[in-house]
């Protein structure tokens, strides 16, 4: 542990490196942050005192960056409402539906037409459905579209892919790791995610008040540390019964939003989201190793393909059923493309139940390409969207042009 300071020192320097040049080249920090994590990864050279494999800092930068995904879903939640998402329930659940029952359906397809056993094209399914919260979160902070009437649905189908995944997970590891599953287990992890998030969904409607109050506290140091204790403590508990953790922090965000004190505390966290968040996507280039991504170039290719159509689709139909326009409804599927670190997680499943080597660097690399293409997709939406009207007509002229509210912001 001698020179974990230094380790620590030379992740951040580097981190900073590639956001200057990003900013240089007027493109999207996340890429820069991943790509120079793996660059540094657990192959790369020792030079004197400076060890690019992080190897003693490795466990403390992991943590760092399993903060930045609580600060960036907090922050996220701040910027929205409990009120505009009760609205939007109905829409929410439906457009989930949607969202799930078509990129699932469609990961089951790509197992089969690869030929994969059984098991495995259960792992690819559910390494190719769910999206990443904290690239999705960071994305639509960036491009300041946490306003746009999509950005609901959005975070609908984030919350509503939690639901999803505690319920999968359980079936998943039951199959891979022990050969059976409980169904008993499995209702009672998806009935304890719905109702820890209906419960802050709803508390954020009644404890306005006492919240108010509570937060009334002069001293920036005091109030820090109760807003910093509350998001971990929720992030926390929620981890403990099965909901992910991000979900938690966003709850979290969620209900604060509608005090008094959110600007404070939007003005407080700030920092730690913008600081830690650049930790967690050079954390995650970290845990690729770019010599095994070769065996998997063509069935990564091919599953990236088969999401691009498969959240496209289930873009525009879900923004359709909430009433939006068809910029606004192609918005949704562009900017929740990015995959990461569920679908990590999917691989990791199946390496411990000892399934085909493959699993992991197609998950790799997978990741790798929809965490660069993601948010180049959403800031270049409204170009893809013209380019993808000339070729199939997308938008009803007539009728959106009497529902201008409903519009994307173009910026």
């Amino acid at each position: 542990m001698d020179h974990i300071v230094l380790e620590v020192g030379l992740a951040i320097s580097l981190i900073a490196i590639a956001g200057l040049l990003s900013a240089k080249l007027r493109f999207s920090v996340i890429p820069f942050y991943i790509l120079v994590g793996m660059a540094v990864g657990p192959h790369a050279p020792k030079i004197g005192f400076f060890d690019f494999r992080f190897i003693e800092s490795a466990p403390l930068i992991e943590f760092m960056g399993r903060l930045g995904v609580l600060f960036l879903l907090f922050y996220l939640g701040l910027e929205f409402s409990v009120g505009r998402l009760i609205k939007s329930g109905k829409s929410i659940a439906v457009g989930g539906t949607i969202y799930i029952a078509i990129n699932f359906t469609l990961g089951l397809l790509l197992g089969w037409m690869l030929a994969l056993p059984v098991k495995e094209i259960l792992v690819v399914a559910g390494i190719t459905t769910i999206s990443s919260s904290a690239i999705v979160a960071k994305v639509l902070v960036d491009l300041k579209r946490t306003a746009n009437p999509e950005t609901e649905m959005i975070l609908g189908i984030i919350m509503f892919e939690d639901v999803f995944l505690a319920v999968y997970i359980s079936i998943l590891s039951g199959l891979v790791l022990s050969g059976a599953s409980s169904l008993g287990g499995v209702l009672l992890s998806a009935l304890m995610a719905l109702g820890f998030m209906l419960f802050f969904i709803i508390l954020g409607r009644k404890a306005v008040p006492f919240l108010n109050r509570a937060l009334n506290i002069r001293s920036n140091e005091l109030f820090a540390l109760v807003i910093f204790g509350t998001l971990f403590l929720i992030a926390g508990i929620g981890e403990t019964i099965h909901v992910a953790e991000a979900i938690g922090a966003l709850l979290t965000g969620l209900v604060l939003a509608e005090t008094e004190h959110m600007k404070r505390i939007e003005h407080l966290i700030l920092p730690f989201r913008d600081f830690f968040g650049a930790v967690f996507f050079f954390s995650f280039g970290l845990s690729i190793d770019p010599l095994t991504l070769g065996g998997a170039v063509w069935y990564s290719l091919a599953a990236v393909v088969v999401t691009l159509i498969g959240n496209f689709i289930a873009g525009m139909l879900a923004g359709k059923y909430a009433g939006l326009s068809s910029k606004a409804s192609a918005n949704i599927g562009l900017t929740i493309v990015s995959r990461g670190e569920f679908s990590i997680i999917m691989a990791n499943i199946g390496k411990a139940g000892g399934l085909l080597a493959i699993l992991q660097p197609f998950a790799a690399l997978y990741v790798l390409i929809l965490a660069i293409l993601g948010p180049l997709l959403t800031k270049e939406s409204k170009r893809v969207y013209t380019m993808l009207n000339r070729i199939i007509p997308l938008e009803n002229t007539k009728k959106e042009q009497k529902t201008p509210a409903r519009q994307i912001d173009e910026s």
